[in-house]
């Protein structure tokens, strides 16, 4: 039996028109003789309705009753959609996470996928064409019904494609693939015809916003292609997969950006052994990610130390810093939440000297002024004013020659 995943976003759900036209789009698989398993997600701004509707009861709600209430934004999808197949005379049924079951641990609104028993999957794709299962969603061991966490359908359905060993797992959503930077910060932006898992790793977490990075984590671990397509135009996508042995790669593959970041400084700390962890520590117990970090140089045995967070964890990381200041004998707080974050990534760079370079004086040409960097073997970031974000995308995609095919 030959099986593929297709999983659809919520704006190509939004409404019943849409649903009406990713069920043709479907059955074009149909045609082909493949069997279909479709992961949704829910209606357009559905999840951010229910958070709201929960939040206006109790902003300390019980994480269980929350997930219970999330969940059933993916349900009303999905059966609207089968529906919508049956009608026009392709045989689909609904299959919730619970039934299948897709087991996950008891981290309620962020639970981790442990096991899919796939059983059930394939003894109704022998009698019907496609099953349809809403994204986002499990259950506990003590049937409790969890969420994965915002974005989580796209890891719902790269499980379900290695669960079942399927022949690709396709993501549709409202852009044609994964480009050479965001299309609506730079228009000579590029589509990609193929990116490595490990390029789209990088691009994800430094916030590229097209594939889900816990999704690209799992499908790099299982080595299942993906494949990012447009549910609203006919097109071939990008493949993201292992990396292939090409004689010639582009030194730099893609420029991600990011304006939702703020950072935060502490002054005047003591420069002593331990000193980062007694900051970072009470930053993590309070389940607020760190991105980029930089400790200043020593002067008189004291540093400045600064990092950035996501701007909605700004205010309470910065009460966490304050309490930290007054523990080490520290000096004042400052928060800049005016920054951006750009990203260049290419597997290219492990070969090429001189990228750091080219970056930096691109960037000095243009009068961008950079705060912070860090780096890794395929990725160079650094933070500056956010007013500048859209300037400096441009100018190194245009230093990198990103809107060039390269000749392979």
């Amino acid at each position: 039996m030959s099986i593929i995943v297709q999983k659809f976003g919520g704006t190509s759900v939004k409404d019943i028109k849409r649903i009406q036209y990713v069920a043709q789009t479907i059955s074009k698989e149909i045609e082909t003789g493949k069997k279909v398993v479709v992961v949704v997600s829910a209606m357009g701004k559905t999840t951010n309705n229910l958070i709201e509707l929960i939040e206006s009861l109790d902003k300390n709600y019980v994480p269980h009753e929350y997930d219970v209430v999330l969940s059933t934004g993916e349900q009303v999808s999905a059966g609207l959609l089968s529906i919508a197949l049956n009608k026009i005379g392709i045989t689909s049924k609904t299959l919730l996470g619970w039934q299948i079951p897709l087991l996950t641990d008891e981290n309620y609104n962020t639970a981790k996928i442990i096991d899919i028993d796939v059983r059930v999957i394939r003894k109704k794709l022998q009698e019907i064409d496609v099953l349809v299962i809403p994204g986002f969603q499990g259950v506990t061991e003590q049937k409790q019904i969890t969420t994965l966490g915002r974005g989580g359908s796209d890891t719902t359905g790269v499980a379900l494609a290695v669960a079942l060993k399927a022949d690709e797992c396709q993501i549709y959503t409202d852009v044609d693939g994964v480009f050479t930077t965001d299309p609506r910060v730079c228009d000579k932006a590029r589509l990609l015809k193929e990116v490595s898992f490990e390029e789209m790793l990088e691009l994800s977490s430094s916030g590229a916003k097209v594939l889900q990075l816990r999704a690209v984590e799992y499908a790099s671990k299982f080595n299942l292609p993906l494949r990012v397509l447009s549910s609203f135009q006919e097109g071939e996508g990008t493949l993201v997969q292992e990396e292939k042995n090409i004689m010639e790669r582009p030194i730099v593959s893609g420029i991600s950006s990011i304006d939702s970041e703020a950072k935060l400084t502490i002054r005047g700390v003591p420069d002593v052994p331990g000193v980062a962890a007694k900051i970072l520590s009470p930053i993590s117990e309070a389940g607020i990610e760190v991105d980029v970090i930089v400790q200043n140089i020593s002067a008189d045995n004291n540093t400045d130390f600064t990092f950035t967070v996501d701007k909605s964890d700004a205010n309470k990381a910065e009460d966490i810093l304050q309490k930290t200041s007054q523990t080490l004998g520290g000096g004042s707080i400052e928060v800049d939440d005016e920054i951006a974050k750009i990203s260049i990534v290419g597997r290219g760079m492990r070969a090429h000297a001189g990228v750091a370079s080219k970056m930096f004086q691109t960037l000095a040409k243009n009068e961008i002024n950079i705060s912070m960097i860090t780096t890794s073997e395929i990725k160079i970031s650094v933070v500056i004013k956010k007013d500048e974000m859209t300037k400096a995308v441009k100018a190194l995609h245009n230093a990198f020659d990103l809107d060039k095919e390269l000749d392979t």
